[in-house]
């Protein structure tokens, strides 16, 4: 198989674990290609690495990707990936970990089932944002979600809200983040946003701080087309495509929909996701002294 390897270039304590995948990888005869910023991180850490090609730019093929890192890094994988159809492996040497939920002591035995064939793949949906500004139209591609957020010193925002046309609400709030299931338990989450389980063709509108408390998050169908107004006292705004965040003017519209690709994840052939999110959010533990 050939690998595409993207990574963490942040860690240099743990980048290790990056030595033992290229060591697994080549044990396997697999063709690597890295991603050259991720290789000159690692050779300034001394570690050797042994790649068959470099990769520049997003103009790449490989059978399968690999991010190694956090879910950060995870989501620039996915950036450079696009519309290409390869599916992403996801190691975690950062902190929580959902999409990137392979540990680095279960490498050995996910490549040996990789090489036999056993895994899945989850097709996970992907939101689209149009708009008349050329910066965000850059890459307006979100696997996570799309916020949009007040300036740092400005007061709050007013965020008229319309799906498919017809009017839902004017947020008084910090913000507003809109995610896919797969973001929901990102962003979305630590603003109260509910946890959507994948596949469930659907988009969670959160609202950040807002200044009703009887405004709470709302869930609707993924071929729904959600339309952005905002008012701001400074007039502008900032809005994050998956943590990347751009200026914009508060004459700028912003229209969300459902992007018309999706993103391939490579989950272990035994995965079961409500055993991921009782790992990761820690459910049933007790830290109490017994």
């Amino acid at each position: 198989m050939k690998f595409a390897i993207f990574g963490n270039t942040y860690q240099p304590k743990k980048s290790f674990h990056a030595a033992n995948l290229f060591l697994l990888l080549k044990r396997q005869g697999a063709e690597i290609c890295v991603c050259r910023e991720f290789y000159q991180f690692l050779i300034s850490e001394q570690i050797e690495v042994e790649a068959d090609q470099l990769l520049d730019g997003d103009d790449f093929t490989a059978d399968m990707v690999i991010s190694i890192g956090g879910d950060g890094t995870f989501l620039k994988a996915a950036r450079r990936v696009g519309r290409k159809g390869i599916p992403i492996l996801g190691i975690n040497t950062g902190r929580l970990g959902f999409l990137a939920d392979i540990s680095p002591e279960e490498m050995e035995e996910t490549f040996n089932e990789i090489h036999a064939g056993r895994y899945s793949v989850e097709e996970r949906s992907v939101l689209q944002l149009i708009c008349n500004d050329t910066h965000l139209q850059e890459c307006p591609y979100a696997l996570n979600e799309i916020a949009v957020l007040k300036r740092d010193s400005s007061s709050m925002i007013s965020i008229r809200t319309a799906i498919n046309g017809a009017f839902l609400n004017t947020y008084q709030a910090d913000g507003l983040v809109i995610a896919t299931p797969t973001g929901s338990t990102a962003y979305s989450l630590s603003v109260g946003g509910p946890i959507i389980v994948p596949h469930s063709n659907t988009i969670a509108i959160t609202p950040v701080a807002p200044h009703s408390l009887n405004v709470r998050p709302i869930v609707i169908r993924d071929d729904w087309e959600i339309t952005l107004d905002v008012e701001s006292r400074s007039h502008n705004f900032l809005v994050a495509i998956d943590g990347r965040s751009e200026s914009c003017k508060e004459t700028t519209q912003l229209t969300i929909r459902r992007a018309d690709y999706s993103v391939k994840v490579v989950k272990r052939f035994n995965h079961v996701f409500f055993d991921t999110l009782r790992t990761k959010m820690m459910w049933g533990a007790d830290g109490r002294a017994q």
